[in-house]
C-alpha cells in the first residue's frame, strides 16, 4: 500500500511519531518536500531524535529512505544529520537515496533569504535558512541541482552564470559584497564527492518498488495551510505540503497512491507571521506554550498556540483526499475546564463555514465556538480508546462528527507506546 502522510494545519502537527510508527510497517520512507526549514521529533526509549532533511524512517533498520526531487537540499545540513545518525550506530548504507534532481541550497540563497526579509514591511517570519530563493531559481530555471555536484563541468558554468547576475543584485540592491566563485565551487564538489554513494534515479527507484509490491509512506513535511498554493499566502512555505505535492515531489503517478492520511493537533500552533483565527489570549497561550513544549523544532521559535479549528481541517481534508486522521497531543488538553472548538467564522455579519481566501477577512475574522466540558484526569495511562476518560471520548468524537472523517489514532504522549490504535 502507498500512503501519503500530510499535515493539515500549520505544521508541527506531529507527523514525525506517525511517520516513525507506519514506518515499521512499509518498505520504503519517502520525503517529497520542503527543505531543512521543517523538522520532525521522534522519541525512541529516552532518546529524542530532531531530523530536518533525512526521512524519520531511518531509524527503522532494513527500511530504504528516499529525499525525492521536490526536496532542497542544505548539503552540509544533510551530511550532519547523516553523521549524527551513524554516530547513534545506525547503518545507512545502501538504505538512503537521494535524487538527481532535487535542488541545492547555496549560500547565497540563506543570505538573500535573510536579506529580503529585512527589507519587507510585512514580515514573513522565514526561516532564513535559503528555501524560498532556492525555489525561486529553481522556478526561473537558473537552479543547482545534485546531480550537478557530480560534473565539475556543468557546476562550473551554471555557477559562474548564477553569481554573475547575483553578485550584481547582492552589491546593488543590497549593499553586500557578494559571493567568490572559487569558494562555492570547491565546497560544493566536494559534497559531490561526499553524497555520490546516494545520488540516485529516486524516482525510477520507487516505481519499481511500486510493481515489485512494495509498500510505500510519502512524509510531508509542514502543512496544508503553509501549502504555496492553499495556505495562508503569503504567510506560507515555497513547495507544494498538501498530498498533491507527492506526486510532483517523487514522480510516482496519482493512480499509484492508495490513501491519504491526515495529522492534526488536538490544538492548534503556527510559528511565524500570517492569520490565526483561533489563537488564544496571550496569557492562556504561554500556559498551554510551556504545557506543550511548542517551540519549533528547527528554529527554537516560540509557537502560537489556540483553539482546534474545524473549518481549516475540514478543509484540509478535502484538499488532500484525507480518509482518516490522527489526532496528536491530547493528553496537552488535560485538566482543562472547558475546551472550545471552532465551527465557523463571522466577518460583517456573514458566518463563514468554508475556509476563506480573502486576506483581509482571515485577519478580522472572529471565530464561532462550540464549548465542550474537559476531562480532569492524566488520560497518559490509557492504552485503548476504552479507557480514555468520557468527556475526552466525546471530545474525539466531536471532531470526527465535524470533519466527516474517522479518526484511526490517538497521541497521549511523546513515546511510541503513548498511542492508541482505534482501528
Amino acid at each position: 500500500m502507498n500512503i501519503i502522510l500530510v499535515g493539515t494545519q500549520w505544521g508541527d502537527e506531529g507527523k514525525g511519531k506517525i511517520i516513525d510508527i507506519l514506518s515499521a510497517k512499509v518498505d520504503c520512507i519517502v520525503r517529497y518536500q520542503g527543505g531543512n526549514n521543517a523538522g520532525h521529533t521522534v522519541v525512541v526509549g529516552d532518546k529524542e531524535y530532531i531530523f530536518h532533511l533525512m526521512p524519520s524512517g531511518i531509524l527503522h533498520k532494513a527500511k530504504t529512505c528516499f529525499i525525492g526531487n521536490g526536496v532542497v537540499i542544505d548539503p552540509l545540513v544533510l551530511l550532519e544529520e547523516i553523521e549524527g545518525i551513524r554516530n547513534t550506530g545506525i547503518d545507512i548504507n545502501g538504505r538512503l537515496k537521494i535524487s538527481t534532481l532535487a535542488h541545492v541550497i547555496l549560500p547565497y540563497h540563506k543570505i538573500l533569504d535573510q536579506l529580503r526579509e529585512t527589507k519587507r514591511k510585512n514580515k514573513i517570519g522565514t526561516t532564513g535558512r535559503g528555501i524560498g530563493p532556492c525555489y525561486a531559481d529553481k522556478i526561473i530555471r537558473c537552479g543547482i541541482r545534485m546531480v550537478d555536484l557530480l560534473n565539475p563541468k556543468v557546476l562550473s558554468e551554471k555557477l559562474k552564470d548564477n553569481l554573475k547576475e547575483k553578485n550584481e543584485i547582492f552589491r546593488k540592491v543590497y549593499k553586500h559584497k557578494g559571493f567568490d566563485f572559487n569558494a562555492i565551487y570547491r565546497e560544493y564538489l566536494n559534497y559531490g564527492k561526499l553524497f555520490a554513494p546516494y545520488i540516485s534515479n529516486t524516482a525510477l527507484l520507487l516505481n519499481q518498488a511500486i510493481t515489485a509490491k512494495k509498500d510505500i509512506l510519502f512524509e510531508g513535511a509542514q502543512g496544508t495551510f503553509l501549502d504555496i498554493d492553499f495556505g495562508t499566502y503569503p504567510f506560507v512555505t515555497s513547495s507544494s505540503a498538501t498530498s498533491g505535492g507527492a506526486c510532483i515531489g517523487t514522480g510516482v503517478s496519482p493512480v499509484k497512491i492508495d490513501k491519504v492520511i491526515g495529522v492534526a493537533k488536538a490544538y492548534t500552533t503556527r510559528v511565524g507571521e500570517g492569520p490565526f483565527p483561533t489563537e488564544y489570549p496571550a496569557g492562556f497561550a504561554k500556559f498551554m506554550r510551556a504545557k506543550g513544549k511548542e517551540f519549533g523544532a528547527t528554529t527554537g521559535r516560540p509557537r502560537r498556540c489556540g483553539w482546534f479549528d474545524s473549518v481549516m481541517v475540514k478543509e484540509a481534508v478535502m484538499l488532500n483526499g484525507i480518509t482518516e486522521l490522527a489526532v496528536m497531543k491530547m493528553d496537552i488538553l488535560d485538566g482543562l475546564k472547558e475546551i472550545k472548538v471552532c465551527t465557523a467564522y463571522k466577518y460583517k455579519g456573514k458566518t463563514f463555514r468554508e475556509f476563506p481566501h480573502d486576506f483581509e477577512i482571515l485577519n478580522k475574522l472572529k471565530p464561532v465556538y462550540q464549548t465542550l466540558p474537559g476531562w480532569g484526569k492524566d488520560i497518559r495511562k490509557a492504552r485503548s480508546f476504552r479507557q480514555l476518560q468520557p468527556n475526552a471520548k466525546n471530545y474525539l468524537a466531536r471532531i470526527s462528527d465535524m470533519l466527516n472523517t474517522k479518526i484511526s489514532l490517538v497521541s497521549i504522549g511523546s513515546a511510541r507506546e503513548d498511542t492508541i490504535f482505534l482501528d
